[in-house]
């Protein structure tokens, strides 16, 4: 349910480490919790994000929920298909459902975020 090969933050998105460009979503218990997504609203190619920062929303059919940049750094893609397929967030939160790909101002920022195991048990509790 949550790939070890990825990194995650409290509020529940993923990193995918190992280059100075990271891909970030959110994680199966974030959109099995938000329900069936349907319109996403992510930051412009380019924008300059704070670690923490407030960057964009997900709409379920049950409520609004903010999308956090988990790493400072700068956007340099945008996943465009969700656009037309929001529900890709729902099917696939980790691979075509991915939001955006993050050029991190500190690469070795992600170390300091959870591993899957940290994560389960913070989701678990």
């Amino acid at each position: 349910m949550f790939p070890d090969d990825l990194k995650y933050t409290s509020e529940h998105e993923w990193v995918r480490p190992g280059q100075a460009t990271v891909r970030v979503g959110i994680t199966d218990y974030a959109q099995d919790a938000l329900g069936d997504i349907v319109y996403v609203s992510l930051p412009e190619v380019g924008a300059e994000l704070q670690d923490g920062a407030a960057v964009g929303e997900l709409e379920s059919t049950k409520s609004v929920s903010d999308v956090y940049a988990p790493l400072a750094g700068t956007v340099s893609a945008v996943n465009e298909a969700l656009d037309g397929t929001p529900e890709l967030v729902n099917s696939d939160p980790y691979g075509e459902g991915w939001l955006f790909e993050l050029t991190l101002a500190d690469p070795s920022s992600v170390d300091a975020l959870m591993d899957a195991a940290a994560y389960r048990s913070s989701v678990e509790s």
